[in-house]
């Protein structure tokens, strides 16, 4: 008996290999933007607390709480400055499924960075915050969500098990935390601190905030400096080459298959 293979026809791989070819333009394109942001990092030079300039900025320091009472992560009650949480459910959609965001947030709270010099109010609004994930569970057919967890679920009117025999549903939930004490890097635009009223402060650098400005940009990280360019020239490095070489052979394939 002879065996039959199938294959794709020839309009599905064109549009297989258009694809490709778009993805790689954006590959392509994203690693110039990732080339760009490491040399504006390098370009930017690192500034004591104390010696802020108004504008664009990078520092590093420790991480403190702005308020008496410090914040806790809504998702684990984890004492921490900022935090981001998810809440997604698995979707099954005939022989595919994804994972669907049920609910997502994160804190808008500003809090300090202190270096030998001083310290400084940071805004985390808009930032862009690279942090490992410190918490992530999952519950399924026969596993409930952790107590910690659960409690979360029911302030927040979140079903984890259906209506029709409370069989749970496949969820996960992951969260994200910058503790107290955490050495930041911190790269955004120094400006005036709304929270501090004018000619009242103490010192320079109490008068400042650091937040995302003009230049559209605002980085926390838990790496070093080093590490981050590192990270960025890899990147950069992939996502251009890779990128060109993605569309180039998607192009080349369309070309022979239209030709045919």
């Amino acid at each position: 008996m002879a065996l039959t293979v199938k294959t794709a026809s020839p309009a599905r791989l064109i549009i297989y290999s258009a694809v490709g070819f778009l993805v790689g333009l954006f590959l392509f394109y994203a690693g110039f933007m990732w080339l760009k942001r490491k040399r504006l990092i390098e370009d930017i030079p690192t500034s004591k607390i104390r010696s802020i300039a108004m504008g664009l900025v990078e520092i590093n320091g420790k991480a403190h709480p702005a308020k008496k009472e410090i914040m806790k992560s809504p998702l684990t009650g984890k004492e921490c400055v900022y935090y981001r949480y998810m809440v997604e459910k698995y979707v099954q959609s005939g022989k595919h499924g994804h994972w669907s965001t049920v609910k997502t947030g994160n804190s808008t709270e500003p809090f300090f960075v202190q270096d030998e010099t001083g310290k400084v109010m940071v805004d985390p609004q808009h930032a862009e915050v690279h942090v490992p994930m410190s918490y992530h569970s999952q519950s399924q057919w026969g596993k409930d969500p952790e107590p910690v967890v659960k409690r979360f679920l029911e302030k927040e009117n979140i079903r984890f098990e259906g209506r029709l025999f409370g069989t749970n549903y496949t969820m996960r939930y992951r969260e994200w935390v910058i503790s107290p004490n955490t050495e930041l890097y911190v790269m955004g635009t120094a400006d005036d601190n709304p929270y501090v009223e004018e000619a009242t402060a103490v010192e320079g650098a109490e008068d400042i905030i650091i937040k995302r400005g003009g230049e559209k940009i605002m980085m926390i990280s838990n790496k070093k400096e080093k590490q981050i360019l590192n990270t960025l020239k890899w990147k950069a490095i992939l996502g251009i080459a890779g990128g060109a070489l993605l569309s180039t052979v998607c192009l080349i394939f369309i070309i022979a298959l239209l030709s045919r």
